[in-house]
């Protein structure tokens, strides 16, 4: 049986491509990476930390519509295209979301680009009721 749902939600972010916000299946969540933006034509943050700010907030929204939040985080994928410039400044950010003794796993990875000139991108898998 197919238990897959796709998640598409109002109050996301508008894609950016040809993507679903969410996949659920079993007990998991799987985000599709964010990005510091919301509706088509708002502006992208300028700085690092506030881009991370950003994608944050976007991560909670669709964990939300999911009915779940960051506490239920397992892992965690961080795509940064000035990666030895900002690393230590997107992390400072990065830190202020998960409790210390409650990180989920982690990749980051340094990219030449991200999609309408962003500079951070963050997906993450989730269990639900966590």
């Amino acid at each position: 049986m197919d238990d897959r749902i796709f998640h598409l939600f109002a109050d996301g972010p508008a894609p950016v491509a040809p993507y679903s916000h969410a996949v659920t299946t079993g007990d998991f969540i799987f985000v599709t990476g964010q990005l510091p933006t919301g509706a088509d034509d708002d502006p992208i943050p300028e700085s690092i930390e506030d881009q991370t700010h950003k994608v944050m907030a976007n991560l909670k929204t669709v964990l939300a519509g999911c009915d779940s939040k960051l506490a239920d985080v397992v892992s965690v994928r961080i795509f940064l295209t000035k990666f030895e410039e900002e690393y230590d400044r997107m992390n400072a950010v990065y830190e202020t979301y998960f409790p210390a003794d409650r990180r989920p796993a982690r990749t980051t990875v340094g990219v030449t680009a991200l999609a309408r000139g962003c500079r951070v991108e963050i997906d993450l898998i989730a269990k639900r009721g966590g």
